[in-house]
């Protein structure tokens, strides 16, 4: 069973790496700045930002679904990514060293398993959640802040 794990389109937030901080606040974000390597994990580029790389942290909706299983949580973007990253049959550099919890969805939106991965297990529970064919695609979350990680679908 392969998979792909893919960052999200850079395009809908390039605008607000251009705003000035009382714009992006009237959106609800934040410019921030990575005070470590490890930390600041770009949805984008699926790889933590480096010490000292200017991010926005604004809140995304991750799941834009008709049913109880919709999501949105805050998550960071940064200005040197500029294309989305792919995964085939690898977990990103995000992944490394956090506990991931996966949430696997129907075609519906419905939730119908998930998982929790301790840093080294989530190519194991990404393949065992798909073993089941009702699983459609499955989203990674860092267990320990709740954040929207990934979206991860069948290859």
């Amino acid at each position: 069973m392969s998979y792909r794990i893919t960052g999200l389109d850079s395009e809908p937030f390039a605008e607000l790496f251009d705003m000035n901080d009382t714009a992006l606040a009237e959106r609800g974000a934040v410019r921030v700045t990575a005070a470590a390597d490890k930390g600041w994990p770009c949805r984008i580029s699926l790889e933590d930002a480096k010490a000292g790389e200017e991010l926005i942290l604004l809140n995304h909706l991750s799941h834009d679904v008709a049913t109880p299983y919709r999501s949105s949580y805050a998550i960071y973007v940064r200005r040197a990514a500029s294309m989305a990253a792919e995964f085939v049959d690898e977990t990103p550099p995000v992944f490394e060293g956090r506990p991931m919890a996966f949430r696997a969805f129907d075609t519906d939106g419905m939730l119908r398993n998930a998982a929790l991965a301790l840093p080294g297990q989530a190519d194991d529970k990404i393949r065992e959640l798909f073993e089941s064919e009702s699983i459609a695609y499955i989203h990674a979350h860092n267990a320990a802040h709740g954040c929207f990680s990934a979206r991860i679908e069948r290859a």
